[in-house]
């Protein structure tokens, strides 16, 4: 005859009979496993954790009160508790990190809290590594995250002269110069064919309003004075279609260059954020980007250098104290961060 037990590693659990099998009855019983509401009723857990909003927040210690620790995670956590029973003290990992395995290999922070079973359960929002999966068991994760990088919004500026931006200085004084130009033409050739006048009709072809004329045609505004003559008609008819051309040209630059302005970013990726220097970055230290990064980086083999310079530059610099997604947005939204850095770590898919 055989019998099945149902076994745990906590102390406070005491195997129990699940069912027995013999050739002439078969089984008798269920090896369905018990539900844990009914053995873990009173048993006191250790929950290892570390703070990081909005998944794990600490109240700070008023009037001698203990601190409290809230949360999304420990809101979790006490629901957890309500439904099987059971009760818990949590503390913060000693080392204040989240663990990653030594030269020698042992685990610090708060994997290695499990790893060496001083806490029961490890509560943060912890990334799950093929390499943390071979000394601790994970729960089903329920926020899917990838590599990515927040950067902060340049200052937007006001710039009186944004409007002459779609051409350059040179093209604006070509066109300046041609106003001038065929305003003298068309003086000249009301002055040497000056037009024929009706009765009690008076005109001036003076240079200043040969000027002017030429000017409000450019900027589609027309003229004051009537010119009549062939020359000057042939004259303004080019002017006109010069003018269209250039005022068309105009507008559409212009606003092309209004919508470059918007969502210029000089780096999309991180191929673009290791090539440069002149923004620092960092990730939060022995977290599992900053060992993906040092590990492919350290790595002599590996083809693609993106990785080496990524690892030089977050030796240099100080290292960002923020890792996850919503607090980093959080944390960039209260303007707290620096204009010029860059923070990496865990962002949701499509983040970016």
């Amino acid at each position: 005859m055989f019998r099945f037990e149902q076994c745990y590693t906590h102390p406070t659990f005491h195997p129990s009979q699940l069912a027995t099998w013999n050739p002439d009855s078969g089984l008798n019983g269920s090896l369905t496993d018990k539900k844990l509401e009914n053995n873990m009723r009173g048993v006191m857990l250790r929950v290892v954790t570390l703070p990081e909003e909005p998944f794990v927040m600490v109240s700070e210690n008023v009037l001698g009160r203990t601190k409290k620790y809230y949360g999304f995670s420990i809101d979790v956590l006490d629901a957890l508790s309500n439904h099987l029973g059971f009760k818990y003290e949590i503390y913060v990992a000693p080392d204040h990190k989240f663990g990653s395995q030594q030269p020698d290999g042992n685990w610090n922070g708060l994997i290695g809290e499990l790893a060496f079973k001083r806490a029961d359960v490890g509560i943060s929002a912890l990334t799950i590594t093929p390499e943390r999966e071979s000394v601790v068991d994970f729960t089903t994760r329920y926020m899917d995250y990838s590599v990515g990088f927040l950067l902060k919004k340049t200052e937007k500026t006001v710039d009186m002269f944004a409007c002459l931006a779609p051409f350059d200085f040179s093209l604006w004084a070509c066109i300046a110069g041609t106003v001038i130009l065929v305003g003298l033409l068309v003086y000249l050739l009301n002055w040497l064919n000056p037009p024929r006048l009706q009765m009690g009709s008076v005109t001036s072809t003076t240079l200043y309003n040969s000027m002017w004329f030429v000017y409000g045609s450019f900027v589609q505004q027309g003229g004051e004075v009537p010119y009549t003559t062939l020359a000057t008609r042939m004259m303004m008819g080019v002017w006109w279609l010069f003018a269209l051309i250039v005022i068309s040209s105009y507008t559409a630059n212009l606003a092309a260059f209004l919508t470059i302005n918007r969502i210029e970013n000089s780096i999309q990726s991180l191929q673009d954020l290791s090539k440069q220097t002149d923004i620092p970055y960092g990730t939060v230290m022995e977290s599992a980007v900053y060992e993906h990064v040092r590990v492919k980086g350290m790595n002599p083999f590996e083809r693609d250098n993106m990785y080496a310079q990524m690892w030089r530059m977050i030796n240099r610099g100080p290292l960002a104290h923020v890792n996850q997604e919503p607090m980093l947005r959080k944390y960039l939204s209260l303007g707290l961060g620096d204009k010029k850095r860059v923070f990496a770590g865990d962002l949701p898919k499509g983040a970016m």
